[in-house]
């Protein structure tokens, strides 16, 4: 029997070694995979930003450099099947001309390309196109650089009970008052337009020759807001006052993101 014991002790060691070196194996390939996966998508992303750099540059707008985000894991499973979810596009501090020596700030410009077709052979050569189902971008416009473009002393524009609220003093009658008034914001053909109306002046005599000077000072707020050229065709949809600012919305379909587009 001690013969026995003796014999298969050995072969059970054997085994346990065999595992564990298995083990270790599998562990430092599954790290090797995710090292590649990330290194693969870290490629992808310094490519797409410096893309859209030349982008921002070619519009002559300005921006920091652009984080991008690839979205969805694996990485090299995507690009395989040739499909991405979404790619994140976050440019901070960007400015662009609005015309009429204008320009137009926003804190941070997120963009988001959602359902990118992108097939193997075309990223390999180089030929084929590389298409986003949607793009979408989101900014904002502060209040104190808006009221900088509408360009009257004294106005300071906010934002009330989701209404666009402007106010500035006026000289009527040997005295200044406080006028204020609700801004209608429309876009059309990518222009905001910013029209106030409705302006009243507490303590305003309530005289036509009182009236008209308040009306035709409302008519020289209006301002007719261009937004600048933007990275990947997006296209101004939306205005919207919100409490940190005026927010833009913007979109495009079926967005090129190859050299051409991107």
């Amino acid at each position: 029997m001690a013969e026995v014991y003796e014999s298969t002790r050995p072969r059970k060691r054997w085994g346990r070694r065999l595992l564990i070196t298995f083990l270790v194996l599998l562990a430092i390939v599954a790290v090797a995979v995710v090292v590649a996966d990330r290194v693969a998508a870290s490629y992808a992303e310094r490519e797409i930003g410096d893309r859209v750099s030349r982008q921002i540059a070619d519009r002559q707008a300005t921006s920091e450099k652009p984080d991008v985000t690839v979205a969805g894991v694996p990485f090299l499973t995507q690009v395989l099947a040739g499909e991405y979810q979404e790619i994140k596009i976050l440019l901070k501090n960007y400015a662009g001309p609005a015309g009429n020596g204008k320009t137009v700030k926003m804190p941070e410009l997120d963009i988001r390309a959602r359902d990118v077709t992108a097939p193997l052979d075309t990223i390999r050569s180089g030929n084929g196109d590389i298409v986003a189902k949607t793009v979408t971008g989101t900014g904002t416009i502060g209040y104190t650089d808006l009221a900088a473009l509408i360009g009257r002393e004294g106005i300071t524009v906010s934002e009330k009970d989701g209404k666009l609220i402007g106010s500035a003093p006026v000289e009527a009658l040997g005295q200044t008052f406080n006028v204020s008034g609700t801004a209608s914001l429309e876009v059309k053909d990518g222009v905001v337009q910013v029209r106030f109306s409705e302006v009243t002046a507490e303590g305003l005599p309530d005289v036509p020759l009182v009236r008209n000077l308040i009306d035709n000072y409302a008519k020289n707020l209006a301002l007719d807001l261009k937004v600048p050229a933007l990275p990947m065709g997006l296209q101004l949809q939306k205005v919207e006052p919100r409490p940190e600012g005026l927010v833009i919305t913007t979109g495009a379909s079926n967005v090129s993101l190859s050299s051409g587009g991107l």
